[in-house]
Protein backbone atom coordinates (compact mmCIF):
# COMPACT_ATOMS: atom_id res chain seq x y z
CA UNK A 1 0.00 0.00 0.00
CA UNK A 2 1.21 3.45 -0.86
CA UNK A 3 0.24 6.38 1.37
CA UNK A 4 0.10 9.88 -0.07
CA UNK A 5 -1.07 13.19 1.37
CA UNK A 6 -2.36 15.08 -1.64
CA UNK A 7 -4.26 14.25 -4.82
CA UNK A 8 -1.40 15.75 -6.83
CA UNK A 9 0.86 12.95 -5.59
CA UNK A 10 -1.34 10.25 -7.12
CA UNK A 11 0.83 8.60 -9.77
CA UNK A 12 -1.41 5.98 -11.38
CA UNK A 13 -3.11 6.86 -14.66
CA UNK A 14 -5.31 3.76 -14.94
CA UNK A 15 -8.82 3.06 -13.60
CA UNK A 16 -9.54 3.44 -9.91
CA UNK A 17 -12.09 1.93 -7.54
CA UNK A 18 -12.64 4.46 -4.77
CA UNK A 19 -14.21 4.55 -1.35
CA UNK A 20 -14.11 7.36 1.17
CA UNK A 21 -14.55 7.70 4.91
CA UNK A 22 -12.81 7.95 8.28
CA UNK A 23 -12.56 4.15 8.74
CA UNK A 24 -11.78 4.57 12.44
CA UNK A 25 -10.90 1.18 13.89
CA UNK A 26 -10.74 -0.60 10.50
CA UNK A 27 -13.32 -2.99 11.96
CA UNK A 28 -15.04 -5.97 10.32
CA UNK A 29 -17.59 -3.73 8.59
CA UNK A 30 -14.81 -1.62 7.12
CA UNK A 31 -12.97 -4.75 6.10
CA UNK A 32 -15.96 -5.89 4.01
CA UNK A 33 -15.76 -2.62 2.08
CA UNK A 34 -12.00 -2.94 1.64
CA UNK A 35 -12.40 -6.48 0.33
CA UNK A 36 -15.04 -5.24 -2.10
CA UNK A 37 -12.98 -2.42 -3.58
CA UNK A 38 -9.90 -4.63 -3.96
CA UNK A 39 -12.01 -7.23 -5.78
CA UNK A 40 -13.58 -4.62 -8.04
CA UNK A 41 -10.16 -3.11 -8.76
CA UNK A 42 -8.96 -6.49 -9.99
CA UNK A 43 -12.00 -6.75 -12.27
CA UNK A 44 -11.29 -3.39 -13.93
CA UNK A 45 -7.52 -4.02 -13.92
CA UNK A 46 -7.01 -0.92 -11.82
CA UNK A 47 -6.14 0.19 -8.30
CA UNK A 48 -8.14 0.26 -5.08
CA UNK A 49 -8.09 3.60 -3.26
CA UNK A 50 -9.30 4.75 0.15
CA UNK A 51 -9.66 8.49 0.58
CA UNK A 52 -9.66 9.72 4.16
CA UNK A 53 -8.85 12.86 6.12
CA UNK A 54 -6.57 14.07 8.88
CA UNK A 55 -7.32 15.49 11.36
CA UNK A 56 -10.72 13.91 11.92
CA UNK A 57 -13.28 16.40 10.51
CA UNK A 58 -15.02 16.80 13.87
CA UNK A 59 -11.79 18.07 15.43
CA UNK A 60 -11.63 20.86 12.86
CA UNK A 61 -15.31 21.76 12.64
CA UNK A 62 -16.03 21.41 16.36
CA UNK A 63 -12.73 22.05 18.18
CA UNK A 64 -14.59 22.50 21.46
CA UNK A 65 -15.71 18.85 21.25
CA UNK A 66 -13.06 17.26 23.46
CA UNK A 67 -15.16 14.14 23.99
CA UNK A 68 -14.13 12.59 20.68
CA UNK A 69 -11.96 9.52 21.17
CA UNK A 70 -10.61 7.51 18.26
CA UNK A 71 -10.01 3.79 18.02
CA UNK A 72 -6.95 4.22 15.83
CA UNK A 73 -4.34 6.90 15.42
CA UNK A 74 -3.46 7.78 11.84
CA UNK A 75 -0.36 5.61 12.03
CA UNK A 76 -2.26 2.65 13.48
CA UNK A 77 -4.96 3.03 10.84
CA UNK A 78 -2.35 3.04 8.11
CA UNK A 79 -0.77 -0.14 9.49
CA UNK A 80 -4.09 -2.01 9.65
CA UNK A 81 -5.23 -0.82 6.22
CA UNK A 82 -1.98 -2.07 4.70
CA UNK A 83 -2.90 -5.59 5.83
CA UNK A 84 -6.09 -5.57 3.74
CA UNK A 85 -4.61 -5.24 0.29
CA UNK A 86 -5.66 -1.79 -0.85
CA UNK A 87 -3.28 -0.11 -3.24
CA UNK A 88 -3.46 3.54 -2.18
CA UNK A 89 -4.36 5.40 0.99
CA UNK A 90 -4.90 9.10 0.31
CA UNK A 91 -4.87 11.16 3.51
CA UNK A 92 -6.06 14.67 2.70
CA UNK A 93 -5.46 17.47 5.20
CA UNK A 94 -8.88 18.48 6.50
CA UNK A 95 -9.25 22.22 6.93
CA UNK A 96 -12.16 24.63 7.29
CA UNK A 97 -11.44 25.80 3.76
CA UNK A 98 -11.67 22.23 2.47
CA UNK A 99 -14.93 21.74 4.38
CA UNK A 100 -16.53 24.57 2.37
CA UNK A 101 -16.24 22.73 -0.96
CA UNK A 102 -19.63 22.03 -2.50
CA UNK A 103 -20.39 18.39 -3.41
CA UNK A 104 -19.66 19.14 -7.06
CA UNK A 105 -16.39 20.89 -6.24
CA UNK A 106 -15.39 18.00 -3.99
CA UNK A 107 -16.07 15.38 -6.67
CA UNK A 108 -14.39 17.45 -9.36
CA UNK A 109 -11.29 17.83 -7.19
CA UNK A 110 -11.07 14.06 -6.87
CA UNK A 111 -11.87 13.20 -10.47
CA UNK A 112 -9.41 15.78 -11.83
CA UNK A 113 -6.63 13.60 -10.42
CA UNK A 114 -8.08 10.09 -10.28
CA UNK A 115 -9.64 8.12 -13.13
CA UNK A 116 -12.50 6.88 -10.96
CA UNK A 117 -14.35 4.00 -12.60
CA UNK A 118 -16.29 2.79 -9.56
CA UNK A 119 -17.30 4.74 -6.47
CA UNK A 120 -18.25 2.48 -3.55
CA UNK A 121 -20.14 4.42 -0.91
CA UNK A 122 -22.67 3.97 1.89
CA UNK A 123 -26.33 4.91 1.45
CA UNK A 124 -26.10 7.42 4.32
CA UNK A 125 -22.69 8.90 3.49
CA UNK A 126 -22.50 12.70 3.71
CA UNK A 127 -19.81 15.01 2.33
CA UNK A 128 -19.12 18.54 1.13
CA UNK A 129 -20.15 21.89 2.54
CA UNK A 130 -22.54 21.55 5.48
CA UNK A 131 -22.74 17.82 4.66
CA UNK A 132 -24.91 18.70 1.68
CA UNK A 133 -23.60 15.84 -0.44
CA UNK A 134 -25.10 12.35 -0.35
CA UNK A 135 -25.35 9.22 -2.47
CA UNK A 136 -27.83 11.13 -4.65
CA UNK A 137 -25.23 13.77 -5.62
CA UNK A 138 -22.62 11.10 -6.29
CA UNK A 139 -25.05 9.34 -8.63
CA UNK A 140 -26.20 12.63 -10.18
CA UNK A 141 -22.66 13.55 -11.24
CA UNK A 142 -21.61 10.03 -12.26
CA UNK A 143 -22.21 10.68 -15.97
CA UNK A 144 -20.28 13.95 -15.83
CA UNK A 145 -17.21 12.28 -14.33
CA UNK A 146 -17.59 8.86 -15.97
CA UNK A 147 -17.82 6.57 -12.96
CA UNK A 148 -20.28 3.95 -11.79
CA UNK A 149 -21.70 4.00 -8.29
CA UNK A 150 -21.98 0.95 -6.07
CA UNK A 151 -24.11 1.69 -3.04
CA UNK A 152 -23.69 -0.07 0.28
CA UNK A 153 -27.38 -0.50 0.99
CA UNK A 154 -29.21 0.20 4.21
CA UNK A 155 -29.88 -3.53 4.59
CA UNK A 156 -26.15 -4.30 4.36
CA UNK A 157 -25.42 -1.67 7.00
CA UNK A 158 -28.27 -2.69 9.28
CA UNK A 159 -27.38 -6.38 8.99
CA UNK A 160 -23.82 -5.64 10.07
CA UNK A 161 -23.67 -5.56 13.86
CA UNK A 162 -20.36 -3.69 13.83
CA UNK A 163 -19.85 0.04 14.20
CA UNK A 164 -17.08 2.24 15.55
CA UNK A 165 -19.43 3.65 18.19
CA UNK A 166 -20.28 0.15 19.46
CA UNK A 167 -16.58 -0.65 19.75
CA UNK A 168 -15.93 2.58 21.64
CA UNK A 169 -18.68 1.76 24.13
CA UNK A 170 -17.36 -1.77 24.62
CA UNK A 171 -13.84 -0.52 25.29
CA UNK A 172 -14.94 2.18 27.71
CA UNK A 173 -16.76 -0.60 29.61
CA UNK A 174 -13.54 -2.62 29.61
CA UNK A 175 -15.05 -5.26 27.35
CA UNK A 176 -12.00 -5.80 25.17
CA UNK A 177 -13.19 -9.29 24.19
CA UNK A 178 -16.32 -7.86 22.55
CA UNK A 179 -14.20 -5.19 20.86
CA UNK A 180 -12.01 -7.95 19.47
CA UNK A 181 -15.09 -9.69 18.04
CA UNK A 182 -16.09 -6.46 16.31
CA UNK A 183 -12.62 -5.59 15.04
CA UNK A 184 -11.38 -9.02 14.09
CA UNK A 185 -8.22 -8.40 16.09
CA UNK A 186 -7.09 -7.17 19.50
CA UNK A 187 -7.49 -3.49 20.27
CA UNK A 188 -4.11 -1.88 20.81
CA UNK A 189 -2.49 1.16 22.37
CA UNK A 190 0.73 2.60 21.00
CA UNK A 191 2.87 4.79 23.23
CA UNK A 192 6.26 5.58 24.68
CA UNK A 193 7.78 4.03 27.83
CA UNK A 194 8.41 6.76 30.40
CA UNK A 195 9.70 6.88 33.96
CA UNK A 196 7.13 6.26 36.66
CA UNK A 197 7.31 6.23 40.44
CA UNK A 198 9.11 2.89 40.65
CA UNK A 199 6.38 1.51 42.87
CA UNK A 200 5.83 -1.63 40.78
CA UNK A 201 9.47 -2.65 41.14
CA UNK A 202 9.26 -2.22 44.91
CA UNK A 203 6.19 -4.46 44.95
CA UNK A 204 7.99 -7.14 42.97
CA UNK A 205 6.12 -6.39 39.73
CA UNK A 206 8.16 -3.88 37.71
CA UNK A 207 6.07 -2.05 35.15
CA UNK A 208 6.60 -0.06 32.00
CA UNK A 209 4.71 3.21 32.31
CA UNK A 210 3.18 4.23 29.00
CA UNK A 211 2.58 7.70 27.65
CA UNK A 212 0.05 7.92 24.83
CA UNK A 213 1.14 10.62 22.42
CA UNK A 214 -2.23 11.17 20.71
CA UNK A 215 -4.67 12.89 23.08
CA UNK A 216 -7.66 11.69 21.07
CA UNK A 217 -6.77 8.01 21.28
CA UNK A 218 -9.37 6.03 23.22
CA UNK A 219 -8.14 4.32 26.39
CA UNK A 220 -10.12 1.32 27.67
CA UNK A 221 -11.94 1.52 31.00
CA UNK A 222 -10.06 1.15 34.28
CA UNK A 223 -9.08 -2.36 35.27
CA UNK A 224 -6.48 -5.10 34.98
CA UNK A 225 -6.00 -6.78 31.61
CA UNK A 226 -4.16 -9.73 30.11
CA UNK A 227 -2.12 -8.32 27.23
CA UNK A 228 0.40 -9.06 24.54
CA UNK A 229 3.25 -6.56 24.24
CA UNK A 230 5.05 -5.59 21.05
CA UNK A 231 8.40 -3.80 21.19
CA UNK A 232 9.96 -2.03 18.24
CA UNK A 233 12.63 -4.08 16.52
CA UNK A 234 11.62 -7.38 18.15
CA UNK A 235 9.70 -10.06 16.32
CA UNK A 236 8.27 -11.82 19.37
CA UNK A 237 5.25 -10.74 21.36
CA UNK A 238 5.62 -10.77 25.14
CA UNK A 239 2.87 -11.73 27.55
CA UNK A 240 1.95 -9.41 30.35
CA UNK A 241 -0.71 -7.84 32.54
CA UNK A 242 -1.69 -4.21 32.42
CA UNK A 243 -3.34 -1.87 34.88
CA UNK A 244 -5.29 1.16 33.71
CA UNK A 245 -6.49 3.39 36.50
CA UNK A 246 -5.76 5.78 39.31
CA UNK A 247 -3.91 3.56 41.81
CA UNK A 248 -6.52 4.11 44.56
CA UNK A 249 -4.50 2.08 47.07
CA UNK A 250 -1.90 4.86 47.00
CA UNK A 251 -4.29 7.76 46.33
CA UNK A 252 -2.40 8.85 43.23
CA UNK A 253 -5.37 10.57 41.58
CA UNK A 254 -3.88 10.68 38.06
CA UNK A 255 -4.64 8.13 35.36
CA UNK A 256 -1.75 5.76 34.72
CA UNK A 257 -1.12 3.01 32.20
CA UNK A 258 1.33 0.40 33.48
CA UNK A 259 2.22 -2.96 32.01
CA UNK A 260 4.12 -5.74 33.76
CA UNK A 261 5.87 -7.74 31.02
CA UNK A 262 6.41 -11.36 32.03
CA UNK A 263 9.96 -12.71 32.12
CA UNK A 264 11.41 -9.42 30.94
CA UNK A 265 14.10 -7.29 32.58
CA UNK A 266 15.43 -5.03 29.79
CA UNK A 267 15.42 -1.25 30.24
CA UNK A 268 13.18 0.21 27.55
CA UNK A 269 12.71 3.83 28.61
CA UNK A 270 12.02 6.06 25.63
CA UNK A 271 11.13 3.15 23.37
CA UNK A 272 7.89 2.67 21.49
CA UNK A 273 5.57 0.00 22.86
CA UNK A 274 2.35 -1.48 21.52
CA UNK A 275 -0.04 -3.18 23.93
CA UNK A 276 -2.64 -5.59 22.52
CA UNK A 277 -5.59 -6.14 24.86
CA UNK A 278 -6.60 -9.80 25.15
CA UNK A 279 -9.00 -9.94 28.12
CA UNK A 280 -10.11 -7.97 31.17
CA UNK A 281 -9.25 -9.76 34.39
CA UNK A 282 -10.92 -7.55 36.98
CA UNK A 283 -11.86 -4.01 37.90
CA UNK A 284 -9.47 -1.71 39.71
CA UNK A 285 -9.65 -2.16 43.50
CA UNK A 286 -8.50 -0.13 46.48
CA UNK A 287 -6.58 -2.48 48.81
CA UNK A 288 -6.14 -2.08 52.54
CA UNK A 289 -2.35 -2.24 52.29
CA UNK A 290 0.55 -3.08 49.97
CA UNK A 291 0.65 -6.72 51.14
CA UNK A 292 -2.95 -7.27 50.03
CA UNK A 293 -2.16 -5.70 46.68
CA UNK A 294 0.89 -7.95 46.19
CA UNK A 295 -1.19 -11.05 46.92
CA UNK A 296 -3.73 -9.98 44.31
CA UNK A 297 -1.02 -9.22 41.76
CA UNK A 298 0.22 -12.79 42.04
CA UNK A 299 -3.31 -14.01 41.33
CA UNK A 300 -3.62 -11.58 38.42
CA UNK A 301 -0.39 -12.84 36.94
CA UNK A 302 -1.57 -16.44 37.13
CA UNK A 303 -4.90 -15.52 35.55
CA UNK A 304 -3.23 -13.56 32.75
CA UNK A 305 -0.89 -16.42 31.93
CA UNK A 306 -3.80 -18.86 31.73
CA UNK A 307 -5.64 -16.58 29.33
CA UNK A 308 -2.58 -16.06 27.16
CA UNK A 309 -1.87 -19.80 27.02
CA UNK A 310 -5.12 -20.29 25.11
CA UNK A 311 -4.03 -18.08 22.20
Amino acid sequence: MKTIHSLEEFDFSGPVVLTQGTFDGVHLGHQKILNRITRLAEEVKGKSVLLTFYPHPRLVLYPEDNELKLLTTLREKEQWLAKHGIDYLIVLPFTKEFSRLTPLEFLRKICDHLLVRKFVIGYDHRFGRNREGSIQEIEEFSELFGYEVEEISQKEVDDCIVSSSKIRRALLDGNVSLARDYMGRFFCLTGTVVHGKGRGKNLGFPTANIQINDSFKLIPGSGVYAVKVELKGRSELFGGMMNIGFNPTFNDGALSLEVNIFNFTDRIYGQEIVVHFVARLREEIKFADAESLISQLHLDGEAARKVLETL
